[in-house]
């Protein structure tokens, strides 16, 4: 993972004063609240943003859930992530043992703060024996014991730190200027650049700026605005007492009239952030720090009205891998099996412990350690309450629909068990052929599209760096009965380009060829070898097959208590259906899809007549 100054460096390299974004998130209470929070952290990363970070919750009250969370959004999301780090409740043997895990996992950017006292205390923060006083002495820390391998962020506070503030923002001159004094002895301790607090009034911003100036802190030493989006008016009310906030008074005045309605006072907060944006980038940011609260519409549509999505989407089209790269420790990981394209965060975290992990491949197929398995946690109420809408059927044919509806854009079918989003782009060519299949008893949970030669900037199936060419084999991963298995590998067998893998829950591996390793996916770029980043792999799938026919157990789930008929068939699918994976190797003019409908379409027909 680069350090946030490097990078940001580095952008104003190629892209000058273009200003950029960047996205603060906080640890969920619960376990499916941190489910939902990582999905949304890998669909708003696909906006590219600069960073991404992770707050520690009061008295580090979130400690191990802001690491994980850190961790989780560098392997899966392959997003540069800051981490903040907390003096409270901590001594410096704890603090020492949290920032050697981030070293260990790759993180190399943190937020060096004070914090808060822990929740539902009264009096004033107080110090941990054995611990930190300010933040400028865990600065000096990091510094001391890690050296320059981190990159290391601070608060700073354009209105004066909270605990020296009056009513609305109303502070003592003097004791404005030695806050200012703090906050330069934390820049002179060895950080590399600044996040505001937040504010309301981007002339305080600005003052800042000149104040930091005058103090010799120089123009390199980044310090960039904390913009938080209005998401409803007593929240703002709360967040800007708790933190006395001055707020101007045509802010008031505007949310006034509309405080009883929520839509109103959203809509407001996103005109809002979009002018406070504008106005601290002519004031001289580079960037503006967004305060998410772990919502997603605001903050995506202040970056949209800011126009600068286009950087953005520039970032994406030219992803290093098809897969997110991690930006931790697993950077060296180069190939991933293709059967976990859907489901990158249970691949990260099955693969942990593998042996000789990472080894530039994706670890030792014969360690001991390979193919463990958690069951996936299982969905909340409310998430239960929906699925029971979008998954109900009462038959084989019914599931069918389910599936086939899934393939459907606007179909009220989202997500399946093995594809917790809905089908992307890449999938608009095959979409049809898909459901043919599902008709014909080949459930489909993941596949692509043959390519014969894209550039690797194309938008839909590019990848590496430009000036490239990428290619794909058609893939296609099913769930069958045992005929309709049977009659696959008795017609594929006589199909020399095509590879046929099946697999019960509980059977053998049963095979069509002998090879092992088969490259999906590659790339041939300037200068470099042939890029094989996907592939199947005959023991990579024996693993899988575990987590896939577990996941059937989501059905049983939502499915009602007296709905025997398909729970029954449910618990069939499980025990005796076959898992199947089918690979054409005749990437220049084969038809994959085609050709199985031409045998399970036909064996059906057979099958009516008779």
């Amino acid at each position: 993972m680069p350090k946030i100054s490097d990078k940001v460096v580095e952008y104003q390299k190629t892209h000058g004063d273009t200003p950029f974004f960047s996205f603060e998130y906080f640890p969920p209470k619960t376990e499916a609240g941190t489910q939902n929070l990582i999905a949304r952290m890998d669909k708003m990363g696909a906006m590219r943003p600069m960073w991404i970070d992770v707050t520690w919750g009061a008295g580090g009250s979130t400690a191990e859930t802001t690491q994980l969370l850190c961790e989780t959004a560098m392997d899966v999301t392959g997003l540069d992530v800051l981490m903040h780090l907390t003096c409270t409740n901590v001594t410096v043997e704890t603090t020492r043992k949290v920032l050697q895990r981030c070293k260990d996992k790759g993180l190399c950017n943190i937020l060096a703060l004070r914090g808060d006292p822990p929740a539902g205390m009264d009096q004033a923060w107080t110090a941990t024996d054995g611990g930190f006083k300010h933040a400028v002495d865990l600065v000096k820390f990091i510094r001391k014991e890690f050296g320059d391998y981190f990159c290391i962020g601070v608060a700073a506070y354009p209105e004066g730190h909270v605990d020296y503030l009056g009513e609305n923002g109303a502070i003592d001159q003097a004791v404005y200027d030695q806050d200012m004094k703090y906050f330069k002895d934390k820049v002179d301790a060895g950080a590399d650049f600044g996040v505001t607090q937040l504010f309301y009034d981007c002339d305080k911003y600005g003052s800042f700026l000149k104040k930091c100036k005058d103090m010799g802190i120089p123009d390199s030493f980044k310090i960039y605005p904390g913009i938080m989006p209005i998401q409803n008016y007593a929240g703002f009310k709360r967040m800007t007492g708790f933190c006395k906030t001055y707020v101007p008074k045509e802010i008031t005045e505007a949310l006034e009239p509309i405080q009883n309605d929520d839509q109103a006072v959203k809509e407001y907060g996103i005109k809002l952030g979009v002018e406070m944006s504008k106005k601290c980038i002519e004031l001289g940011a580079p960037g503006v720090h967004l305060y998410t609260l772990n919502l997603e519409t605001s903050a995506t549509a202040i970056v949209e009205e800011l126009g600068l999505l286009d950087v953005g989407d520039a970032a994406k089209l030219n992803k290093d891998y098809p897969w997110n790269r991690s930006t931790g420790s697993r950077g060296v990981e180069t190939t991933r099996p293709i059967f976990w394209a859907q489901r990158a965060r249970s691949y990260v975290d099955r693969t942990a412990a593998w042996d000789e992990f990472p080894n530039g491949r994706f670890g030792s197929r014969e360690s001991p350690a390979y193919g463990l398995f958690a069951t996936p946690p299982k969905p909340t109420d409310k998430q239960i309450e929906e699925l029971k809408k979008q998954w109900a059927f009462t038959d084989s044919a019914g599931l069918t629909e389910v599936f086939c509806k899934f393939l459907t854009p606007g179909a009220s079918v989202k997500s399946l068990p093995w594809c917790p989003e809905e089908p992307g782009d890449e999938t608009v060519c095959i979409r049809s052929q898909l459901q043919r299949m599902c008709r014909t008893g080949c459930l489909t949970v993941n596949s692509q599209p043959r390519i014969n030669g894209a550039l690797s900037t194309d938008p839909l199936f590019g990848w590496g760096p430009a000036g490239g060419v990428v290619y794909q084999k058609a893939y296609a991963e099913f769930f069958c009965s045992p005929q309709t298995w049977a009659l696959l590998e008795e017609h594929l067998a006589k199909t020399s380009t095509v590879e046929l893998m099946g697999v019960t829950r509980k059977g053998e591996l049963k095979a069509s060829h002998e090879t092992q390793v088969t490259a999906v996916t590659w790339g041939v770029f300037p200068g470099q070898e042939i890029q094989q980043p996907t592939v199947v792999d005959a023991q990579a799938f024996l693993a899988w097959k575990d987590e896939a026919f577990a996941l059937w157990d989501q059905f049983t789930t939502v499915l009602p208590e007296d709905n025997t008929a398909a729970r029954a068939f449910v618990k069939e699918v499980q025990d005796s259906w076959y898992l199947v994976n089918c690979v054409d190797n005749n990437f220049l003019s084969g038809d994959l899809f085609q050709t199985i409908l031409g045998i399970t379409a036909d064996a059906k027909t057979a099958r009516k007549g008779a």
